[in-house]
């Protein structure tokens, strides 16, 4: 039986789409009872002696975005439709999502891209919220 090597599960990771590598990070945390949330902390952190008014711009600077519907309202159909446009869902997938708010609609996008998904769910009805 052959070795895998460390060479092999990067050239693996780096054939998987996002979504699946996502999936994958999701799977490694569970299993091994960690989370992959230190690149935030990272971010985050000030060097000793800093003043706190240095950390409130690399707060502001964040350029990644996540949509979440937090509710559907009346018009749960319209807002099905919407998911299907922005998101490329099948209709089941996206009725889904819609059925088990609150639910991510995407993840990862700029803040203007984040705002007019937002605006266009409410349109139809949903409440949404960036994160």
């Amino acid at each position: 039986m052959a070795e895998i090597t460390k060479e092999d599960v990067i050239k693996f990771i780096e054939n998987m789409t996002v979504l699946e590598l996502s999936e994958l990070v999701k799977e490694l945390e569970e299993r091994f009872g960690v989370t992959a949330a230190a690149p935030v902390a990272v971010a985050a952190a000030v060097p000793a002696g800093a003043a706190p008014a240095e950390a409130a711009p690399a707060e502001e600077e964040k350029t990644e975005f996540t949509v979440v519907l937090t509710g559907v309202g009346d018009k749960k159909i319209q807002v099905i439709k919407e998911i299907r446009a922005i998101t490329n869902l099948g209709l089941k997938e996206a009725k889904e999502l819609v059925e088990n708010v609150p639910s991510t609609v995407k993840e990862g996008i700029s803040k203007e891209e984040a705002e007019e998904i937002a605006k266009k769910l409410q349109e139809a009805g949903a409440t949404v919220e960036i994160k």
